[in-house]
């Protein structure tokens, strides 16, 4: 591994990412630039310019390293190189030195948790007991009846253990058989992940998402998890059809060893002013983990998966879970979506129309923490069906047809209407694109003034202006039926947050204080006298400011 010797140069602005608005792109699927049907780096540089005009204020590229693509790179080979399929480490300083231009920071996707069985580390590790690699998987013996070393299920479906002929041991997969955890009880494993971090920022990057910041370490004891009762399972993070649901995952992750990994990768980005971003995969303690890993010197921002749920939210949910983040993560930093690369895409998921979706997107803009936004969003693009011949993703083929996979949501952006494959690409794209997507395609809705695009930047620009928004604190949660609403607050500025969540009218009493009216590009119905009535349509907000006394 090399490693750069250049002192980093950390920003003016170390707090940017309070609040900020993050776009995520899936790069086999945003842009092709050399006509072999999969998205690569230097399409990605084609495209910035079309996140920069969103106002976003960064990117998260999901991963692009070298890797067999057993789950599509977050199976990794090599952390240090970019694989071939998506370009090379000139093409990702040119995504790098573009994005900066336009003002927008970088983050990547680093896949700590486990890497691919092709990753040299762990051909080392399985080759013998005695290597000098022989501990850096999480390697047990079978019990006496030769059946895996505890109960553990992997999300992917099957046990969490792999045997392995040669070492005669078995090994730990929370996902794919292919994708091995790394034993994050040695030492070893955690300085060479922390270099990994290195490699990347002196290349410029402002900082990472981390995929499955929870799953980090595991019991050393290896003992079995309990089960959950059946009333208290959920499918936030796995499908319900996963027995992985029938579980309380107490000792297969969470373990209270991760904080001090975590502030020693602290460490590694304060030199550089670089953030990070933990993915919390945790289905009942998702909220109190993200206070725990946001607290203190160690990660900035984490995201649980409450926003991701398979229901929309409702009044009384969104009050809910904010208050819950108020009393286990007071002092920690969210940050929020409604779709990513792993759950179908929330216009669908939610089956929300028009005007439900862009009230749901100016609520998350006016939510305390930060944002992430998911490729396609911008379009109101809904899950696209794929038909099983068609289905690359191994969880869908594991689970199908009760539970289709991921594909739905990784299907190519589309860019252009006229086009068979939506100015993806000119070669057959990896996956087919939706006949429904082609009539939301960016240039149909640039033009369209009414288009849901337009929508987005406003909201953004909304955000942006306020930074009682960005920074705020939040308190008076309120619902009056399907009404929620609650005050943002920072220094001068006061906002009051109102949105009817609901196909009925609704309505609330005005608080306490002279309103002055603010949103009215975001459909915000205007203010009355503390004390009234305001009466809201169907999906309608009411945003106010305070006048200066």
């Amino acid at each position: 591994m090399t490693t750069h010797s250049v002192a980093p140069t950390p920003p003016k602005d170390t707090e940017w990412w309070r609040g900020a608005v993050i776009y995520q792109i899936y790069p086999r699927s945003y842009q092709d630039s050399n006509g072999d049907g999969i998205g690569d780096l230097l399409g990605i540089v084609e495209r910035l310019p079309h996140i920069a005009s969103l106002g976003v204020d960064a990117v998260w590229i999901s991963p692009f390293f070298t890797s067999p693509m057993k789950d599509f790179g977050y199976d990794v080979s090599d952390y240090c190189d970019v694989d071939p399929m998506f370009g090379s480490l000139a093409d990702f300083d040119a995504v790098v030195a573009t994005a900066h231009a336009l003002g927008l920071k970088v983050l990547i996707d680093l896949v700590l948790s486990h890497t691919s069985d092709q990753h040299p580390w762990f051909r080392e590790s399985r080759a013998s007991r005695d290597n000098p690699r022989a501990d850096w998987y999480v390697w047990a013996d079978a019990r006496p009846d030769g059946t895996p070393p505890n109960n553990w299920l992997s999300i992917f479906g099957g046990s969490a253990w792999q045997w392995d002929s040669n070492r005669c041991q078995y090994y730990l997969h929370n996902f794919l058989v292919s994708q091995p955890d790394l034993n994050f009880h040695c030492d070893a494993v955690q300085d060479a992940l922390l270099d990994v971090a290195r490699f990347w920022l002196h290349r410029g990057v402002d900082g990472f998402r981390l995929d499955t910041i929870n799953f980090y370490i595991a019991d050393k004891q290896l003992r079995d998890n309990p089960a959950l009762p059946p009333e208290a399972r959920n499918a936030n993070i796995a499908p319900a059809v996963n027995p992985y649901n029938w579980q309380e995952h107490v000792y297969d992750k969470n373990q209270p060893e991760n904080l001090d990994f975590l502030a020693k990768f602290r460490e590694v980005l304060d030199p550089f002013g670089a953030v990070a971003v933990g993915e919390v995969g945790d289905a009942q303690r998702g909220l109190e983990i993200l206070g725990q890993y946001t607290s203190g010197n160690r990660v900035q921002m984490c995201y649980a998966f409450e926003m991701l749920s398979p229901e929309a939210p409702t009044a009384a949910y969104v009050a809910d879970v904010m208050e819950r983040v108020a009393q286990v993560a007071a002092e920690g930093w969210a940050c929020w979506a409604f779709s990513n690369h792993d759950v179908a895409r929330h216009i669908s998921r939610w089956r929300l129309g028009p005007a439900a979706a862009r009230a749901y997107l100016t609520l998350l803009m006016c939510l305390r923490g930060s944002v992430c936004l998911y490729q396609g969003e911008e379009l109101g693009l809904p899950e696209a069906d794929i038909a099983f011949d068609d289905l690359q993703d191994p969880y869908g083929r594991e689970f199908w047809p009760e539970y289709k996979g991921r594909d739905g949501c990784r299907t190519p952006m589309v860019w252009e209407a006229d086009s068979l494959n939506g100015g993806f690409s000119s070669a057959r794209p990896w996956l087919p694109i939706s006949s429904e997507h082609l009539a939301l395609a960016v240039d149909a809705q640039e033009h369209a003034p009414e288009a849901i695009v337009h929508h987005y930047r406003r909201a953004i620009a909304f955000r942006r202006a306020h930074a009682a928004l960005r920074r705020g604190t939040l308190e008076g949660l309120r619902t009056d039926g399907e009404v929620l609403s609650f005050h943002r607050h920072e220094g001068d500025e006061h906002l009051f947050c109102a949105f009817n969540l609901s196909d009925d009218p609704g309505e609330f009493t005005m608080p306490e204080g002279e309103w002055l009216p603010v949103g009215s590009e975001l459909n915000s119905a205007a203010p009355v006298a503390a004390g009234e009535t305001v009466y809201l349509g169907p999906w309608q907000p009411c945003l106010a400011i305070r006048r200066h006394q």
